[in-house]
């Protein structure tokens, strides 16, 4: 367990360290194309355009990477403070101090953050805009002298280290070593960590003084993971074998160096052809001079050559590295591949691949098993979902609606994946515990969506289902019966209940609101609050439409005391996983009691207009009209 969260925490600081660069990545591609076309090495020589290259990288970068730091922690008045603490360590140094940036960024934002924590209803009414203002000034410039008085100098001197010691390993041909930590953490999602928090500040750097730095090929380099795909495509089996090309293209052109993780996943000692593989490029850039001019994100062989300095050595130099370290690789993967016993579950490897990212993965799901035909005589639809108390019950409500209006007769219901039933023909998951439910019932057609509350796929399995189907009045009969058996608990939704006009910096804040929210209310006991986060975290708990219901996990059920819903209003939104979420209903679910309430709630909010009109009610009452009035 110790180690889980270890290991939890590491992707965690390595994903925030690399969420204060990806989204600035434009202003850093920005700056390598004016670098490579315009120094006097440049494809086109101009001494004046020239000028902008030192401003952008000591200046600009620093500034976007420190007000992206501190909007993290605390949105737009974390990013102005740490803006300004950023400056000071900009000035304090003649270096880039895209390292300085996040220290100081994340630093300002969360010194603002605890600040308007610790006056938050204590500022008269009329004097809010001058708390505010003058706050982020005077905290702003005091951290900005910190900055320059101190953490500039321990970082110029904690820079200077590093270069010395990449200089040092370069001297004694030791470089290559470091694919040894590198290919490895690629797969644990450190990859963006490692290359934009510490690779490409001292290749700026090395950038800045030698025109180039080979430090911006050593994660970038496409070589091995193209290697390990392309002995898949000749010694692989099954599934892996016939997705391997594919993969190809899109890790080699697209740069996506995600897609070939779940392969490394089936036959971890694949791990070894890429260590290998990453090792003989770098000493093949070492050998012939190689090197980028420009930081190339994604890590497309496209990307790679448009950072490459303009002259054939380069060139020749760049393209060898990567060809080298995809020969290699693919001959040690060969090798262990048709040595080895090797699973073909590709699509369980992509389902431990996104755990281990700790969110959803954008390439997870090309290793979905393919479906067949809807099969003929339908007469049991089944949505599932991890508890089957949420998302599934808005699913099966929205769906069912749909059925009765296309005059089909035809079961529609929700449950756990722990629970679906052998007898369940159609199945319908959220993407990510698709390949779950294709192991506890395999014969059944299944359909991931990604959107519970307005997914095309609704619509699309209709029309497929109107020519063709069946089912017995017996099965009928005792739906119906359920669902008119099902208590009526509209005094499951309370106006006490009801928050609006909230402000959440996380889905977790948000969600632990949520939680706590259902305690106070006799509805749950604290553990489930845990079992929320949980939730959330092995599966996103965003529906579509921007509307959030976080529940607990299945264990968690004996944590319910009795049914019982939260909603909250959150009109500027907050992040879950990406998809901003304006509305958020908190769910406990006891006995089925909480379903007739919840499919109101789903048809309600299938409905933009409504989502709208929701999120800009005035008061608990209004809200709750808008919800029971469907």
């Amino acid at each position: 367990m110790a180690q889980s969260n270890i290991k939890v925490a590491v992707q965690k600081f390595g994903n925030f360290l690399s969420s204060m660069v990806m989204p600035n990545i434009g202003a850093f591609i920005a700056w390598g194309l004016i670098t490579a076309l315009f120094i006097p090495t440049g494809f086109f020589p101009n001494e004046s355009l020239a000028k902008l290259v030192d401003p952008m990288v000591k200046y600009l970068l620093p500034l976007l990477i420190g007000y992206t730091g501190g909007k993290l922690v605390h949105d737009q008045r974390g990013g102005v403070v740490g803006a300004i603490a950023t400056m000071g360590v900009i000035v304090g140094s003649d270096i880039p101090m895209f390292l300085g940036a996040m220290i100081m960024g994340p630093l300002g934002g969360y010194i603002i953050k605890k600040f308007d924590q610790f006056i938050e209803g204590k500022v008269k009414t009329g004097f809010e805009m001058l708390i505010n203002n003058f706050s982020a000034g005077i905290l702003g410039g005091i951290l900005a002298i910190l900055a320059f008085l101190g953490v500039s100098p321990a970082v110029d001197g904690f820079t200077g280290a590093l270069v010395v010691g990449v200089d040092w390993m370069v001297a004694h041909g030791l470089l290559p070593l470091t694919s040894i930590l590198i290919e490895p953490a690629k797969i644990l999602f450190l990859n963006n960590a490692i290359n934009h928090g510490i690779l490409s500040p001292i290749g700026a750097e090395q950038i800045r003084t030698n025109g180039q730095s080979i430090l911006l090929l050593l994660e970038t380099n496409p070589g091995p993971g193209l290697g390990i795909l392309l002995a898949y495509c000749f010694f692989g089996k099954g599934t892996a074998k016939q997705s391997a090309p594919g993969a190809a293209i899109i890790h080699f052109i697209g740069g996506i160096h995600e897609i070939y993780f779940p392969y490394v996943l089936m036959r971890p000692l694949l791990i070894i052809a890429a260590i290998l593989g990453g090792m003989s490029g770098v000493f093949t850039f070492v050998l012939l001079g190689g090197g980028l001019q420009a930081v190339a994100s994604p890590g497309s062989i496209l990307a790679i050559l448009a950072a490459t300095p303009g002259n054939a050595g380069s060139y020749v130099a760049n393209i060898s590295g990567v060809l080298v370290a995809a020969v290699v690789s693919f001959i040690v993967g060969s090798l262990i591949l048709k040595t080895g016993k090797q699973s073909e579950e590709l699509d369980e490897a992509a389902r431990k691949m996104q755990e281990m990212k700790g969110k959803k993965s954008s390439v997870a799901g090309s290793f979905t098993k393919q479906q067949g035909e809807v099969p003929a005589s339908v007469q049991k639809i089944v949505f599932a979902c991890d508890a089957g108390m949420g998302s599934s019950a808005m699913g099966a409500s929205l769906l069912r609606k749909k059925v009765k209006q296309a005059d089909l007769n035809i079961s529609v219901t929700n449950t756990a994946i722990s629970n679906i039933p052998s007898d369940a023909q159609i199945v319908i998951t959220q993407e990510e515990l698709t390949p779950r439910a294709q192991n506890k019932v395999p014969d059944a057609y299944h359909i991931s969506v990604d959107n519970f509350l307005s997914s095309p796929e609704y619509d699309k399995l209709i029309d497929q289902l109107k020519n063709d189907h069946t089912t017995s009045k017996a099965e009928e009969e005792k739906r119906v019966s359920a669902e008119n058996n099902t208590d009526s608990n509209d005094g499951l939704l309370k106006e006490e209940n009801v928050f609006l006009n909230q402000h959440f910096s996380s889905k977790e804040e948000a969600i632990r609101f949520a939680g706590s929210v259902l305690v106070k209310g006799g509805y749950v006991e604290e553990n489930y609050v845990e079992a929320m986060i949980d939730r959330d975290n092995m599966t996103s708990t965003y529906m579509g439409n921007d509307v959030a219901i976080p529940h607990g996990t299945e264990e968690a059920k004996k944590n319910v005391l009795r049914s019982g819903f939260t909603v909250i209003q959150v009109p500027e939104g907050v992040d879950f996983d990406g998809e901003k979420v304006r509305l958020i209903f908190g769910i406990a679910g006891k006995d089925g009691t909480h379903l007739e309430i919840l499919s109101g709630i789903a048809i309600t909010c299938s409905d933009m207009d409504n989502i709208e009109k929701m999120v800009h009610a005035k008061s608990a009452k209004e809200l709750m009209a808008i919800i029971q009035s469907n």
